[in-house]
C-alpha cells in the first residue's frame, strides 16, 4: 500500500481510507470486524467514521459504528490513523446537534468514549452549520486540538466559499485550521472540480473523497429493470431515498454501461477503473472505500496499483464531463 502526505501536515496516511458507515446496520459486528481485518491486512491504515453512523439508521443506532471500531482498535491503536466527525443529531435534545461550542465539546468526548481512545488523529465537521457563527465552531475545534483530543481538524460537505472563509478566519484568529476536506466525488459527481478542488490545491488541503464508487453504483451491479439490489445503500433505512435520488436515473445507468465497456477494454474491473480515475486527480489524497463484505475490498486495494494511460483518462473525462455541472446549470 502506498502512503501520501495529508495535505500540508507532516502526517502520512495510506492511499486509501476505509469508510465504516455500513458497520452496525448493513453489516453486523462480526462482518464489520472481518472487513477491518481485511483492510488492515491490505495496508489500509486510515479509518474514517462518524458519531452518527451507521448511515440509514436512527437514534437507536447512533454511535454504534464508533463502538464497533473502538472494540477492534484496542490492540491496534498505534497502528492506524483514526478520523471521525461531528454534527448530526445525537438525541432528541435540540442542542445535541450542529457545530455549537457545546455540541462539539460534548461530541468529541462521546466519540472518544465509544472509540475507546484518548485522541483521534482527525476530527471533522460533518456538515456546514448555518445556525452557528463560524468563529464559535473554529474556536471550539481549536480547543479540541489544544486539549490533545485531536491532532488535526477538517471539514466535510462544505461548499468552497465556506471552506475558504473558515481558512481565512482561522488565520486571522490564530486558530487550528482545516487541514482536510471530505467531499463527495466520483465519475457521476464532479461538481467539486469547479471551485473546491482548485481551492484545496492552492491552500494545501488534503482531499478525502467519499462515494468514489457512487455508493456501489459504479461497480455495475445494479440494473434499472430489476430495481435496487437488496441489502445495499439503495434499499437500507433512511439512506435509500438519498442514494436513489443521487444516482438512480436513466442517464447515470447509460453512463455506467459506457464505463463498463471501457473497463473491459482496459482489462480492469469497473471498481478498479472508477477508483483509479479518482486517484489520478492530483488533488486527491485518500479516497474512502467501503464494503459490506471483506472480499469487496480486494478490487479497491488493487486499484492503487493501476495507472490510467492518458487516452483512457481523457475518454473517461469526456464521457462524464456533464457531471461537472450542477443540476441548476444543466
Amino acid at each position: 500500500m502506498r502512503h501520501i502526505r495529508l495535505g500540508r501536515t507532516g502526517l502520512t496516511v495510506s492511499r486509501l481510507c476505509l469508510g465504516t458507515m455500513t458497520f452496525g446496520l448493513q453489516c453486523d459486528e462480526k462482518t464489520s470486524t472481518a472487513i477491518l481485518d481485511r483492510a488492515f491486512a491490505g495496508g489500509v491504515t486510515f479509518l474514517d467514521t462518524s458519531d452518527v453512523y451507521p448511515v440509514g439508521g436512527n437514534l437507536d443506532t447512533v454511535g454504534r459504528t464508533e463502538e464497533i471500531v473502538g472494540r477492534w482498535l484496542q490492540s491496534r491503536r498505534s497502528d492506524v490513523i483514526v478520523a471521525t466527525k461531528c454534527f448530526g443529531t445525537m438525541s432528541r435534545r435540540p442542542w445535541d446537534r450542529g457545530l455549537s461550542r457545546k455540541h462539539i465539546l460534548d461530541a468529541i468526548d462521546g466519540s472518544l468514549r465509544r472509540l475507546r481512545t484518548d485522541y483521534v488523529d482527525l476530527y471533522q465537521a460533518h456538515h456546514f452549520d448555518p445556525e452557528t457563527p463560524i468563529d464559535e465552531t473554529l474556536r471550539a475545534l481549536d480547543d479540541v486540538v489544544r486539549a490533545g483530543k485531536a491532532r488535526y481538524v477538517g471539514c466535510s460537505n462544505y461548499p468552497a466559499w465556506q471552506t475558504a472563509r473558515a481558512l481565512g478566519r482561522s488565520d486571522v484568529l490564530g486558530l487550528a485550521r482545516f487541514d482536510t476536506v471530505q467531499p463527495r466525488y466520483n465519475l457521476l459527481f464532479r461538481q467539486i472540480e469547479r471551485e473546491l478542488l482548485p481551492l484545496c490545491e492552492a491552500e494545501g488541503l488534503a482531499v478525502i473523497p467519499y462515494n468514489p464508487l457512487a455508493g456501489g453504483f459504479l461497480s455495475g451491479k445494479h440494473r434499472r429493470e430489476g430495481g435496487p439490489t437488496a441489502g445495499t445503500r439503495f434499499t437500507l433505512g433512511t439512506a435509500a431515498k438519498r442514494y436513489q435520488e443521487r444516482y438512480w436515473r436513466e442517464r447515470e445507468f447509460e453512463t455506467v454501461e459506457e464505463v463498463r465497456a471501457l473497463a473491459a477494454e482496459a482489462g480492469m474491473s469497473m471498481v478498479q477503473l472508477a477508483l483509479a480515475w479518482v486517484l489520478a486527480h492530483p488533488a486527491m489524497t485518500s479516497p474512502i472505500i467501503g464494503a459490506s463484505r471483506p472480499a469487496q475490498l480486494d478490487d479497491a486495494i488493487a486499484a492503487v496499483g493501476k495507472t490510467l494511460d492518458s487516452s483512457l483518462k481523457t475518454r473517461l473525462d469526456e464521457l462524464t464531463a456533464d457531471y461537472r455541472l450542477g443540476d441548476d446549470v444543466r
